[in-house]
Formats: C-alpha cells, structure tokens, sequence
C-alpha cells in the first residue's frame, strides 16, 4: 500500500530529512575466477529451498572455516524490489539476516517511505558469509557467491534492483566508479533495471546526503513501475 503524504512525511523525519522532495559484468580477474566456480559446480536449477540449503552448506571459498551462519536475504521471494548490499556484518552473521542495527533500521524507514517494507522486499548481500573484520570482500569470494546472486534474482524475477553502496554497485556492474557517479541514472543487469544509492551506513555519518537517496528512491520507483507496464 502506498502511504499517505502524511504518513511519507513522517517516515522520511523518522530518517532524520525534515522535507524530502522527489527530483523531476564483472573485470577480469573476477571473469576468470566467475568462469573456475562455475566449471564446480552450479547453482542453475536449483529452486528456492534447494538454494537455500546450498548456502547453508556451502564451502566455495575460505569465508566458511570464519562465519557462525551464511545469510541467504531475507524477505519476500516474489518481491518487485530486491536491495543488495555488500556483506554480513558481526550482527548480521550472528542472527542470520542481512541490515540489523542502525543501518538495518534506516534502511526500513527508506522502503517505507516509498510505500515498501523488508517483508514486502527481498534484501540480499553479495556475500553471503562475513568478512572478517568486516573487511571488503576479495574478488574470488564475490565470484564464489555470484551464482547464489544470480539464481536468487533468476527466482525472485524483480522489477527493479536497488545497489545499495560501493561494493555492491561495483561487484554488480563490473566497474570501479564511486557512488555518486553511478548514481543517479537508470543502470540495467540482466534486462532488470538497476539504481545505485549510498549505503543505510554511509548516511548515518553523512546525514547530508540522503536528499540524494530520497532521489535514488523515487528513480526506482519510476523505473520498477515502467517495467511493470
């Protein structure tokens, strides 16, 4: 259900914004490391409990002998909207489910205020186990998850992607511009239409720029509902 402009209002204060106004594949080292994962073993096929118990299980990479649990998303498996961010965190692979904590709690103020909500979401990482040190991932851990990315995306078939930071921006379009230069503009993956924004995180120490976020929301939601037609 879209929410009220009232409701909007309150939903964007709770971000901390007073008044938010919408404004009118991989290099190739992580190629050749995508292509050797692929020739072991694949995730194609497989359906959504089948993925889900492959995460749980997997040991594609050295990440497994450090995590408590693999964080396959959360939410809803036929959603229209499916946010991607980096990586579990120390709360995150304690609990099993991506963005807990402060970020966790700004990025659900953002989906409500555009009329969304993590149940009616799917929000996954391009891991699926921690870093340790909550270190960027490496460029062979990234390849080792990419299929379990992209089959979850093949299932959930979503309307729009939202790339929520760096390393997820990157890791999904193959390049190695910051932020606010992939921001902003329409991207696609796969046919999908894909928006970058700045990371739930990012904002909690650089207040100043959700106004940018809020654009990068509403952008989304042109395009999801574009797709949709």
């Amino acid at each position: 259900m879209i929410p009220s402009e009232h409701q909007r209002r309150a939903y964007l204060q709770a971000m901390g914004i007073d008044i938010w106004l919408p404004r009118d594949e991989s290099g190739p080292e992580l190629a050749e490391v995508t292509e050797e994962v692929t020739a072991q073993t694949s995730a194609g096929g497989m359906d959504w409990n089948e993925l889900r118990d492959c995460v749980a299980s997997c040991t594609r990479c050295e990440l497994a002998e450090t995590r408590t649990q693999t964080v396959f998303g959360v939410g809803n498996p036929n959603a229209d909207w499916l946010i991607i961010g980096e990586a579990p965190g120390a709360e995150e692979d304690r609990r099993g489910e991506p963005f807990v904590g402060r970020a966790g709690k700004l990025l659900d103020e953002m989906l409500r205020a555009i009329g969304q909500s993590r149940d009616s979401v799917f929000i996954a990482n391009i891991l699926k186990c921690r870093p340790p040190n909550n270190r960027d991932p490496k460029a062979d851990e990234a390849a080792a998850c990419r299929q379990y990315l992209e089959r979850q995306i093949e299932l959930i078939q979503p309307r729009i992607i939202l790339a929520v930071g760096k390393i997820a921006a990157q890791n999904l379009l193959g390049c190695d511009d910051p932020v606010g230069r992939m921001r902003a503009r329409p991207h696609q993956l796969g046919g999908i239409p894909l928006v970058v924004t700045y990371h739930p995180a990012y904002l909690l120490r650089s207040p100043s720029q959700k106004r940018k976020s809020w654009s990068d929301l509403c952008l989304a939601g042109r395009l999801a509902a574009e797709f949709s037609e």
